[in-house]
């Protein structure tokens, strides 16, 4: 009799197991469910409930299904009836999750994650594989809007598993933009999880450099990560860099001005252009050749492409004319693929084939808004100069600063230096002991962002300096910088810390000395289009990977460069600080 039982109970607890795997355990409670009532239907029920935890249970599917519905503010009201400490522990987690989901309709990570702090949350392994996704998918979204990008990876690669293969996809492609944004020493692995393949991959794909050496790398992580649900599906960042072909680059056309305005300009950049070219022959790289076209003659772009294809011209390199970047900005497509030496007004995409670089006053105050943020600072005031360059940096910082979570709390436009005190005090608004020994400014500002010429900024900090705001945080672009030397005018300008070119901040780059060697003004302010010049040369068999992977950089002369979602080449560069005569460099902060 005993013997006929066993296969009876051993299926009884095949079902009771089963049960438990779906549903929580009686001392957790039961989740709400999401029955076909509308909200009203269930907040009737919830009032004429024949106990407090099925009127909760009742509220919280009302709340639930109201979010569900795009109605935020009326779910955060029901949630607010419900009393979260009287609910089991399996209520107080969907509770917790459903706040941090309205806190992210807010766009309030922090308080998403204020909400998911809450004890009941050591209980969510042991709930439905439906709630620990639900709560581990707002978690990651906070810890993402927060900044925690690490964090953020390691929770989405905990649901992974637990997801349908076309939500896994897409956590996947959340997951590697994640790592693919971090630093590389945040790229250290630990461990053999899913997580720890994540990071090792996005390191490899910053590490190889040639297009060769990381599909090569890709390749052999894929081998050593065969189960890894990267390796059976690359990101699609990743599938679109593997497809890249391998054909090599023969033949550069340089398209510069060789008469006018900007023959000058042109010059340091053909200088710098061809002496990396020179550097890599030396070097016994295989380069390409290079014909230097005179676009000061062209009078239709269209017939010198027609010139530049006949040649067998792969890449272009130029224009340096606005008016000519404008021109084939416009184009639904070039013939040939061109890096720009200059950018068009117009914020959008122009054709794929078109990548566009400069030295653009917009990259160094979107510079000064990450440095300043990653120093702490949250509230600034401005001084830039007046006119449309002016307008144009502190619109640029403004809107880089307050993406960075920054408040601009004034500013002002310099421009005759008798006025610069007024300004400054009145912009800080500085008030004087009634003895006439001390004073004070405005305690609301953490630093001062400044857009100056040299001249400018030698008055400027002091009179920083004699309105009490001396120990004021100056962050500056490089404009306050001539490279000229001179340690008295570095005195007038100490503390002041500014952003720079790699080229002017390490004079023994070995690319550098050569050039100063042949053109001593490259040691200059001039230096900064040499640096360009050079950059441009890097960038030409690099613009397919770094349109791939928008993450990857290539360190280079002019900062440290990739390219954005509109094909523009964006520049993040190392900082330095006038100090007791001298340019000190300042270490860099995470990227």
């Amino acid at each position: 009799m005993t013997g006929c039982l066993r296969p009876f109970w051993a299926l009884c607890l095949a079902v009771l197991l089963a049960a438990c795997a779906s549903t929580p355990s009686s001392n957790l409670g039961e989740l709400p469910k999401t029955p076909a009532a509308s909200v009203e239907q269930l907040l009737q029920q919830a009032a004429s409930a024949s106990s407090p935890e099925d009127a909760a249970l009742l509220r919280l599917s009302a709340a639930d299904k109201a979010a569900q519905q795009n109605d935020p503010d009326r779910a955060g009201q029901i949630l607010a009836q419900v009393p979260l400490d009287a609910l089991k522990p399996a209520q107080q987690v969907f509770a917790s999750t459903l706040a941090a989901e309205l806190a992210m309709a807010r766009n309030d990570a922090k308080a998403a994650l204020a909400a998911l702090q809450h004890p009941s949350l050591q209980h969510l392994g042991e709930l439905p594989m439906d709630q620990q996704v639900r709560t581990g998918a707002v978690r990651a979204r906070a810890l993402e809007a927060d900044g925690q990008a690490l964090a953020a990876a390691r929770e989405r690669a905990y649901i992974g598993p637990m997801l349908p293969a076309d939500q896994a996809t897409a956590n996947n492609e959340a997951i590697w933009a994640l790592v693919a944004g971090l630093p590389a020493d945040q790229l250290q692995p630990s461990g053999d999880d899913d997580l720890a393949g994540w990071l090792s991959l996005a390191a490899i794909t910053k590490t190889a450099g040639t297009l060769e050496q990381q599909k090569a790398a890709i390749s052999a992580w894929q081998t050593q990560h065969p189960n890894h649900p990267a390796a059976r599906q690359l990101p699609a960042q990743l599938t679109q860099l593997m497809a890249l072909t391998n054909a090599p680059l023969d033949k550069i056309a340089l398209l510069l001005p060789q008469q006018g305005p900007l023959a000058a300009v042109a010059k340091a950049l053909r200088d710098g252009f061809m002496a990396a070219h020179f550097q890599a022959l030396q070097s016994g790289q295989k380069a390409p050749a290079i014909e230097v076209f005179d676009s000061s003659r062209v009078s239709n772009i269209d017939d010198f492409y027609r010139q530049a294809q006949a040649a067998g011209v792969q890449l272009v390199v130029g224009p340096l004319e606005k008016n000519l970047v404008k021109q084939i900005s416009t184009r639904p497509q070039l013939p040939i693929t061109t890096l720009a030496l200059n950018y068009s007004d117009s914020t959008q995409a122009g054709p794929a084939q078109l990548f566009q670089f400069g030295l653009a006053a917009e990259d160094e105050a979107h510079e000064v808004a990450r440095r300043a943020r990653a120093d702490g600072y949250t509230r600034a005031v401005a001084l830039v100069p007046r006119g449309e360059f002016g307008e144009r940096v502190l619109a640029a910082f403004r809107q880089a600063w307050q993406a960075e979570g920054g408040t601009l709390v004034g500013y002002d436009q310099i421009d005759q230096p008798v006025a610069m005190a007024g300004q400054i005090g009145q912009l800080l608004q500085v008030r004087q002991t009634a003895d006439g020994q001390g004073g004070s400014y405005r305690q609301d500002v953490d630093f001062l962002y400044l857009t100056a010429t040299p001249q400018q900024a030698q008055q400027i900090k002091p009179t920083l300096n004699y309105q009490f705001a001396g120990k004021l945080p100056v962050y500056a672009t490089s404009h306050v910088y001539n490279a000229s030397g001179d340690s008295a005018q570095y005195n007038d300008m100490d503390g002041i810390r500014f952003c720079e070119t790699p080229w002017l901040l390490n004079p023994g780059d070995p690319l550098r000395q050569a050039v100063v060697k042949q053109w001593p003004q490259a040691a200059g302010s001039l230096g900064r289009l040499y640096a360009m010049g050079a950059d441009a040369y890097a960038l030409a068999p690099r613009l397919g990977q770094l349109k791939a992977l928008p993450a990857n950089r290539l360190e280079g002369e002019s900062g440290s460069l990739s390219v954005n979602a509109n094909q523009r080449i964006e520049r993040q560069l190392p900082w330095a600080e006038f100090s007791n005569g001298q340019v000190t460099r300042l270490p860099d902060t995470l990227r």
